[in-house]
């Protein structure tokens, strides 16, 4: 009896440590840091400070992280948390199941030279195959090549609104205009552009094919 209540004390501890881990393990292995820091930038670029809120920003993040992840969190669950809570396979066999997917989606957006970083940061022989590849390795390559992707889709966001204030600025200073924040004339205009162009529908659909 009092080996049975110690063996559900551990699994009680081990659930409770896994759940603390989930946040970490949305912002490490999914999109979701590629699509709050695209966000971000449409924020920045408009130019709205607060607007969207964080909490909002964040939410549609994450929504569009279960959109994107979709595939990926439905294998996992076929094939690893059905079958576990079936009492099928153990949870180290369900752990390995679950970790597949996940790593195939990872290889997909990581690009091969964070790869060879990581690897040659972290000293170990030169996989042949990406089975060779520990996840260790694997999960912060995988970081900085989001990193990278958000901050080249960034980049091209910013490009349209850079423009309006360059054209702003210049026509106030040719109009003498040059106590007048160029701000307070290109932020209408910015926002005026994007609604137009139905800019968080091409912000998103940018988004979603980046993970094709």
């Amino acid at each position: 009896m009092e080996a049975t209540n110690g063996s559900n004390a551990v699994q009680l501890l081990l659930l409770i440590g896994g759940i603390s881990l989930v946040p970490a393990l949305l912002f490490c292995v999914t999109g979701f840091t590629r699509i709050l820091i695209v966000l971000g930038f449409v924020r920045a670029g408009l130019g709205t400070q607060t607007t969207p809120p964080n909490q909002v920003l964040v939410g549609i993040a994450l929504f569009l992280t279960l959109f994107v992840m979709g595939p990926t969190f439905d294998t996992v669950r076929k094939d690893a948390i059905q079958p576990a809570l079936a009492g099928k396979i153990d949870t180290v066999r369900a752990v390995e199941r679950a970790e597949g997917p996940l790593r195939e989606f990872m290889f997909k957006q990581t690009r091969t030279s964070d790869l060879r970083l990581f690897v040659k940061l972290g000293k170990i022989e030169r996989p042949r195959t990406r089975a060779d590849v520990p996840t260790r390795v694997l999960i912060p390559a995988f970081i900085i090549s989001e990193l990278k992707t958000a901050f080249q889709i960034g980049f091209l966001i910013f490009l349209p609104f850079l423009v309006i204030d360059l054209v702003v600025s210049a026509t106030l200073m040719s109009l003498g205009m040059i106590m007048l924040p160029p701000v307070f004339i290109s932020l209408p205009f910015k926002i005026l552009l994007f609604v137009l162009v139905d800019g968080w529908a091409l912000v998103t659909r940018s988004l979603v094919q980046s993970f094709a």
